[in-house]
């Protein structure tokens, strides 16, 4: 048999165990923004029994990056007259008092880059600005802001740092531990921190396997839930193609040497312990909070938005009375919105449609 039709009928047997289930009610959590789009594009929610529900948690790094971070960064950009490089998604991000693109429009300096070593670059070039990089994501990009600082550092730069907001997924696990029976860990994540971090989980009681990113991956790993869901705390490594027990041992030297743990506010999570990363001591010349006086920032968000309850999953965007209304991805008045991970954009662009509810193209060809 070839291999394409091993994977095939693997794929299939897959796709059999998760329809045919009739065992308890399980709630199944995936924690990564790519997850919760592929889901969606794939239309494995319309393959579930009515038994299981999908619930998508707080993986989109944009999505939990709280309003507070956004008006200091305006405040710097406003106030401190310094130029700002940023991610596109973030841009759109409302903050108490308009976003990062509002305040461009009226005159701040915000540059869009694709990644942190090109706003080093960009402060290399432009030695008479002040520019600061906001860095968001979790353990899978924050090793991309940490060669920034090592870069910036070797060209012993004096106006570039970063405005923080790095997050990792280990106290996110715990808080969101009660809201489903297991997790779809992300694949990038425990490519990064590997295997080890979710298997140490199972002494907490908490259940979940690791997946990759195509339909029979995606499928696998749901039907392992399944068939361990009436087990002891499990832990299965769902995508061993990438994710490795150690995971990668350079880029977590690179957090451990360029940043440091401290607590972090999560939107709709509240503040989590030792769960945010920001520049280390030794780099603290490349910390805009200890480089610029940033008063508190509120951080108020719209009333209406229910973001934060989204991302615990305690409801869905259509439970929100501004989805698909007054809140679009063209005008988006919460984060969810967004970012191409988010779940309100994920909801927005395919529930409906055929891709959504059929899976037909992907998981019958």
């Amino acid at each position: 048999m070839s291999a394409v039709a091993q994977a095939r009928r693997a794929r299939d047997a897959a796709r059999e165990i998760v329809t045919s289930y009739r065992g308890p009610r399980l709630r199944i959590m995936e924690v990564c923004g790519t997850h919760t789009h592929e889901i969606f594009r794939l239309g494995l929610r319309a393959l579930l029994p009515p038994g299981i529900e999908l619930i998508s948690g707080p993986g989109c790094p944009v999505c939990v990056t709280p309003v507070s971070f956004i008006d200091e960064a305006c405040y710097l950009a406003r106030e401190c007259g310094v130029t700002l490089c940023t991610f596109g998604d973030l841009l759109r991000v409302p903050g108490t008092a308009g976003s990062l693109a509002d305040a461009r429009s009226q005159g701040a300096r915000v540059e869009i880059v694709y990644t942190p070593l090109d706003a080093v670059a960009y402060a290399a070039a432009h030695p008479a600005e002040e520019v600061v990089f906001l860095s968001v994501g979790f353990e899978t990009t924050t090793p991309a802001s940490a060669l920034a600082i090592k870069k910036a550092a070797a060209q012993a730069l004096t106006n570039f740092s970063l405005l923080a907001a790095n997050k990792t997924m280990d106290a996110a696990y715990l808080a969101m531990r009660d809201s489903c029976d297991a997790y779809l860990y992300p694949g990038h994540v425990c490519a990064i921190t590997g295997a080890r971090v979710p298997r140490a989980l199972t002494s907490r009681g908490i259940s979940g396997v690791v997946a990759g990113f195509t339909a029979s991956e995606l499928l696998t790993a749901l039907a392992v839930i399944l068939r361990r869901s009436s087990a002891a705390p499990f832990f299965v490594n769902c995508y061993p193609r990438v994710v490795t027990e150690e995971g990668s041992p350079a880029a977590r030297q690179l957090l451990e040497t360029y940043f440091t743990p401290v607590d972090a506010e999560w939107r709709g999570l509240g503040v989590l312990p030792q769960s945010g990363l920001v520049p280390a001591p030794a780099y603290a010349e490349f910390d805009a909070r200890r480089r610029y006086t940033i008063p508190p920032q509120e951080g108020r968000t719209n009333p209406a938005c229910r973001c934060g309850d989204i991302l615990r999953g305690a409801c869905t965007p259509a439970d929100c009375p501004l989805y698909g209304k007054t809140c679009t991805p063209e005008h988006p008045v919460g984060a969810c919105m967004v970012s191409r991970e988010g779940t309100c954009a994920a909801w927005y662009q395919y529930r409906g449609t055929s891709a959504a509810s059929s899976g037909k193209e992907d998981l019958h060809g």
